[in-house]
This record gives C-alpha cells, sequence and structure tokens, in this order.
C-alpha cells in the first residue's frame, strides 16, 4: 500500500512535515521507512529534511514483507464483513479467541487470518486493533500494515472509533438510556479478572435498553440493550453489568451460567471510524447471532 501527496502550496517546507503532520507518521514508522529507502519524491529517495516545491509528489511505500513467526496459518471459514488494501473486518464467531495462545495455539482467529493473508500473497504481521474475549461474538478489525494500526489505535484513544455491542442482562432494566461511569481496575490475586475500584481507570459505558422480556419457562426476566462505549478497559461492558446488578446472561466470570445460553450474552456488532486513507467514515455492521436472536424472539415482551 501506498500514501500520496502532491505539494499544492507552502504548508510544508520538507518531506518530514508532510509525513509528521499530513499522514501523521510515528517516529518509529518514519525511522524503518527511512532504513528501507520506501520515501520517495519525484519517483527519487530523498532525505526527510529534503526542501519540497509546489508540484512535486511525494510517495511513502508501507509495503514491508513481514512475518507474525508465532502464528501458524490454519484455514478458517472467515465471515468477512468488509475489506479493502488497509482493512480486514471479521465477523467472530463464539468460542474461537482472537489470539493464539497456549490452549488455543492453532484455533485462534489469527491464525484464520495468516491462512487468508497467505492466499492473497498478503506477507504482512497479523495485527488485530480491536479484541473481543473468546465467548464474545462480533466484529474484529485487522489492519493489514503498521500505519494502519496506529492510525486506528489513535482514533481509540481520542475517541473517534465507535464500538456498539449488544447484550442480554438479566433482570429487567428501569431506565432507558444511562451512563455507568465507573473506574476498572485488576481484581486483587487475579491475572482475568477487573472490578469496579476507586483506584482504577476511567471507565465510562452507556447503556440503552430496547426491550424488557421474560423467558417462558423459568419465568426469568431479562433485559435486551445496547452498549457504547466511550472507553475500552478489559472486560468493561462485563464489570459494570456486574456493578449495576444486571450481569451479562451466561457470563460465568462476572454473573452465572445459564441453560438459555451456553456463553456470556455479548455481541459487538457495530464500529463507526474514520478510514486512514479514504478520510471518509466508514460504518461497520455485524448481524446478531443465532443464539441470541432465537432467545430474544422466542420470549415474551413485558413492560
Amino acid at each position: 500500500m501506498k500514501l500520496l501527496y502532491e505539494v499544492k502550496d507552502n504548508k510544508y517546507s520538507t518531506i518530514k512535515e508532510v509525513l509528521k503532520d499530513y499522514f501523521q507518521i510515528s517516529d518509529r514508522l518514519l525511522t524503518k521507512l527511512k532504513k528501507y529507502n520506501h520515501i520517495f519524491i519525484n519517483d527519487e529517495t530523498k532525505f526527510v529534511d529534503y526542501k519540497i516545491n509546489i508540484g512535486d509528489k511525494i510517495l511513502v511505500d508501507l509495503s514491508f514483507e513481514e512475518e507474525s513467526e508465532n502464528i501458524h496459518p490454519r484455514k478458517m471459514d472467515l465471515d468477512i464483513l468488509f475489506e479493502d488494501e488497509a482493512i480486514l473486518i471479521i465477523n467472530k464467531p463464539v468460542n474461537l479467541p482472537v489470539h493464539p495462545s497456549i490452549l488455543h495455539f492453532e484455533d485462534s482467529l489469527s491464525n484464520g487470518v495468516k491462512f487468508y493473508f497467505e492466499t492473497i500473497n498478503l506477507k504482512t504481521k497479523i495485527r488485530p486493533v480491536n479484541r473481543l474475549d473468546k465467548d464474545t461474538s462480533g466484529i474484529v478489525i485487522f489492519a493489514k500494515n503498521e500505519y494502519i494500526q496506529e492510525m486506528l489505535i489513535k482514533e481509540m484513544k481520542n475517541n473517534i472509533f465507535k464500538k456498539e455491542y449488544y447484550a442480554i442482562l438479566e433482570g429487567a432494566i428501569e431506565d432507558h438510556f444511562f451512563k455507568i461511569d465507573y473506574p476498572i481496575a485488576r481484581k486483587n490475586n487475579s491475572i482475568i479478572e477487573r472490578e469496579v475500584n476507586s483506584n482504577g481507570a476511567l471507565s465510562i459505558t452507556y447503556l440503552e435498553l430496547i426491550k424488557n422480556f421474560e423467558t417462558a419457562s423459568q419465568n426469568k426476566k431479562l433485559a435486551f440493550v445496547k452498549f457504547s462505549l466511550e472507553t475500552g478497559r478489559t472486560h468493561q461492558i462485563r464489570v459494570h453489568s456486574k456493578y449495576i446488578g444486571h450481569p451479562i446472561l451466561g457470563d460465568t466470570l462476572y454473573g452465572n451460567p445459564s441453560s438459555l445460553i451456553s456463553r456470556q450474552a455479548l455481541h459487538a456488532f457495530k464500529v463507526t471510524f474514520i478510514h486512514p486513507i479514504t478520510k471518509e467514515a466508514l460504518t461497520i455492521e455485524a448481524p446478531l447471532p443465532q443464539d441470541m436472536k432465537s432467545l430474544i424472539k422466542s420470549k415474551k415482551e413485558i413492560k
């Protein structure tokens, strides 16, 4: 993938100013581009302090052959929601981690993406931009190069990147919309679990009630809700749901196991962000998975 800038005014005086301000290239990536001579002006390589003139064309080649040596390729049926030269967006099923681990060394989503990249002859590292728990379904974005990953992570830090989730919670919800603003920290003596803690990091979640409903067999009251995140802490939605007294249905870490569903009923259904190359807003949605859809449609709605 290549970035192109044509000098049309005197806003910038050097190549470096274009790279740092217009393209927002990091110091780390800039060093790499200089090392491999991937910066051109009018088809010639130049030092980044080269003085530019109106009419000059600056080209940045982001194509580096890279290898994720710790990720083994494995053929998978990927549900691709969107793809271009910069981004691959996948609808992740349940019971599939995003990253390889000791227990899932060859059966993570990253293994499947590695295989897919090989089939399209893309030799790059596997770079997931966002993460989902193994049993949370929905949208996972992979950047096809280092620049795209950096730009999307920057959007997340600046609260430009928006993520929305569907969830089924235990108990009926009274308010139709409210803000959950409680700091989250790692729980003492646990490497996995988080908790609301006054010494934790700022964590803000917005909850919107879609409908309350009741199971036919157990007369169990549940709520189908939409979550929007202002921050992105580990397990944020699950921790906040537990703290307000409405844990996610089937969440065995922060709630209770359920005979109604075999995992936490949480689905990342929508992302909206500015595409790093086109600079246009891009919205991608993933349909509600069948286990959650069946549970909602087959039950009695309550007020």
